[in-house]
């Protein structure tokens, strides 16, 4: 099953308990002003914020992690493939940029963010 689809399920079903425990709380009586507690939300709040790191943010900081070991990786002689879909294999490199070779036999300068994934030689 995909990573993605648990992590979904199981946050649905954390939103499921927290709504249900939310409504085991007693309501106040006739003579009482308002005296429900705060903290089933904010307990909501903190799980909602857990699940969207969980989801969201650290799955991105994992790819940016992965790209920058890529980017240092970079070696002449790598075939890669771009951001844009150009396949090539790199001839030089700078600091920003790199020159790909296509199968045409042509020259590609592109930033060096640019390199998507290396491809197996």
């Amino acid at each position: 099953m995909n990573k993605i689809l648990k992590t979904g399920i199981i946050a649905g079903l954390l939103i499921v308990v927290l709504v249900f425990i939310g409504g085991c709380f007693p309501a106040a009586a006739e003579g009482e002003e308002g005296t429900s507690s705060i903290w089933p939300m904010i307990i909501f709040l903190v799980v909602i914020f857990g699940l969207f790191y969980l989801v969201m943010i650290r799955p991105q900081r994992k790819r940016q992690k992965e790209h920058e070991t890529l980017m240092q990786e970079l070696q002449k002689g790598d075939r890669v493939i771009t951001a844009g879909g150009v396949y090539g294999t790199i001839e030089s490199l700078s600091e920003d940029s790199v020159v790909i070779k296509v199968e045409s036999g042509q020259t590609l300068r592109v930033a060096r963010g640019s390199v998507a994934v290396r491809r197996e030689k």
